[in-house]
């Protein structure tokens, strides 16, 4: 009896294959983000990548208590996905790592709308479609908090 008990406790607690898939995702792209940031940071502060407004630059800006409207313009920083023309700045390039990451949520959302629909899951279907939805409208900048 002890034995059957066990067998249903485990089948219970296993993950579905699309789980799994999501999960290890997850893991990969986050360890792969955070190596990246960590790699293009140091292409950064070596000044091995020049970067798109100077380093040494930046510390008169943060004390003066100016709006980020202001720091935009005085720095000439993109807004938005401005930033990808300047990937191959040492400054930019470390949004790479933060992009992976914010994004891999989306990707990750696509393995298990699939299975999700396969196993007739409604609820589930429709909440990570409607994530899916969110989240590309979001990085598009055609929603917004606080707005």
């Amino acid at each position: 009896m002890a034995v059957e008990r066990e067998k249903m406790v485990q089948q219970a607690t296993e993950a579905p294959p699309e789980q799994v898939v999501y999960g290890n995702l997850l893991l990969v792209a986050s360890i792969g983000g955070i190596a990246l940031m960590v790699v293009t940071f140091l292409l950064y502060i070596s000044g091995l990548v020049a970067p798109h407004f100077p380093l040494e630059e930046l510390p008169k800006y943060w004390g003066r208590g100016i709006s980020a409207h202001e720091y935009v313009e005085a720095t000439k920083a993109p807004v938005g996905w401005g930033w990808l023309r300047l990937v191959g700045k040492g400054d930019y390039m470390n949004f790479l790592g933060i992009a992976l990451l914010a994004g891999v949520t989306v990707f990750g959302y696509l393995v298990l709308l699939p299975a999700y629909i396969k196993r007739k899951e409604g609820i589930y279907s429709v909440l990570v479609a409607v994530e899916i939805l969110v989240l590309v409208l979001a990085a598009a900048g055609i929603i917004s908090a606080g707005h």
